[in-house]
């Protein structure tokens, strides 16, 4: 058995959740492997819409084993209100949600430091969420931190402290950071608490048990390939790899056992934060994508920023993951447009460039359209891709020739049952 991926390969808000959603009844495991609460998996079913940031996508389908990953950093107090806003669908958490011993927490100091820093950045800033997600993954690689398996070690409370105080100090060099450590700590040892209360993993070693086993696994990951720490649009990225190597370091699997990658992107580009957008538009275009797609942050409610569909940047995604089938989202939200513009390649310094190349916040990107026609039809009511506008079926040919890989998947709507089938 391997270990199949699911990952985003724009910069996040792709639609994984719905996906993995979609897919978890193939699937005995379904195991997070980066990130943190600063991401925001949209489901919606039955009428009712879900937001979950650490909890694997897969917690609403019985018969499902999710793993929180040892890559993933943890918030005990979101992660409490992301347990009690389940509370009302009867899940039974403690059989279907285990965590690595290896994660890493987030404390309270963290999310002062993540704000204090983002606040000396000035018109710098790069768009943070502060959740406190860079300071945790910095402590992780500075060898400081503290992981779920210290809170069942009975000097815990001791390690709390020695990290605390180093944190306070660093705080006190932020002239003019006013902050009140005691007010958090309640609702911290309370989440501290309600994790004690659920399973704890050597997880590198279940995951591999598992598959001996015979179980099949997806990989669920966070943010998107262009906000990848090493990958990304430095600095204006996220703290951990959000590609596929990041399942190989993040679940504690060989390279070997990864199986399918499943790339997610929408039909057009959003941005949350700062950072260079090659194909964002400023414009009454602009305007309606946000509108019609209802783009605005999950986790932060700050609207996306919009623009059309850049191939240089996917062709880009999809190498660094080696992705094996797609799946493409929120075509529904292009269904009022006569034509749609799709970005085929860059020019920078008169020269004509199709990737991301190094420097791409600092010069100047023209991006170079293909005008596609519109299917100008609603696709929400589509229960099969046989009965698609033959202009839909046009622009995902178009895409899968450029993008050399086949669209797998179409997303019409936002509902679970708004999902088809395109293999062919």
């Amino acid at each position: 058995m391997k270990v199949d991926v699911l990952l985003g390969l724009q910069w996040g808000d792709e639609g994984k959740g719905k996906i993995v959603d979609v897919l978890t009844p193939k699937y005995d495991i379904i195991a997070r492997f980066q990130g943190g609460p600063n991401a925001g998996h949209t489901l919606e079913f039955e009428g009712i819409k879900h937001v979950l940031h650490t909890i694997p996508s897969g917690i609403f389908r019985e018969d499902t084993l999710n793993l929180v990953g040892n890559g993933v950093v943890i918030d005990p107090v979101i992660f409490q209100k992301e347990l009690e806003k389940l509370a009302p669908f009867n899940i039974n958490i403690k059989e279907r949600l285990i965590l690595s011993k290896k994660a890493h927490l987030i404390l309270p100091t963290h999310r002062l430091l993540d704000a204090a820093s983002e606040s000396a950045k000035g018109k710098n800033k790069i768009g943070s969420t502060l959740k406190g997600i860079g300071p945790t993954y910095m402590d992780k690689t500075g060898r400081n931190g503290l992981r779920v398996g210290d809170i069942f070690m009975s000097n815990f409370q001791e390690k709390y402290e020695a990290l605390k105080a180093k944190h306070v100090e660093l705080l006190n060099h932020h002239e003019g950071f006013e902050y009140n450590i005691e007010e958090l700590e309640p609702a911290f040892f309370e989440g501290i608490e309600v994790l004690r209360g659920l399973t704890a993993v050597d997880s590198e070693q279940f995951i591999n048990d598992a598959l001996k086993s015979g179980k099949s696994i997806l990989a669920e990951g966070a943010q998107g390939t262009l906000l990848d720490i090493d990958f990304g649009t430095y600095p204006f990225v996220t703290s951990s790899n959000t590609v596929t190597a990041g399942t190989c370091t993040g679940l504690g699997v060989a390279p070997t056992r990864i199986g399918d990658v499943i790339g997610i992107f929408k039909a057009y580009c959003t941005r949350v934060g700062s950072g260079p957008f090659p194909t964002e538009l400023h414009d009454e275009v602009g305007e309606k994508i946000r509108k019609d797609g209802f783009e605005f942050g999950a986790t932060t409610g700050r609207p996306r920023r919009c623009g059309w569909i850049d191939l240089p940047a996917l062709r880009y995604a999809i190498m660094i993951n080696g992705v094996s089938e797609l799946s493409m989202m929120k075509a529904d939200v292009l269904d009022n447009f006569e034509t749609i513009q799709v970005c085929t390649h860059y020019i920078i310094d008169g020269k004509q460039v199709d990737y991301l190349p190094f420097d791409i916040d600092g010069v100047e990107i023209t991006p170079v359209y293909k005008e596609i026609k519109g299917w100008n039809t609603d696709l929400t009511k589509l229960t099969s891709m046989d009965d698609a506008p033959q202009a839909l079926l046009d622009y995902i040919s178009y895409l899968e020739k450029e993008l050399e890989v086949p669209i797998a998947t179409v997303s019409v709507g936002p509902d679970r049952s708004q999902t088809l089938d395109n293999r062919k």
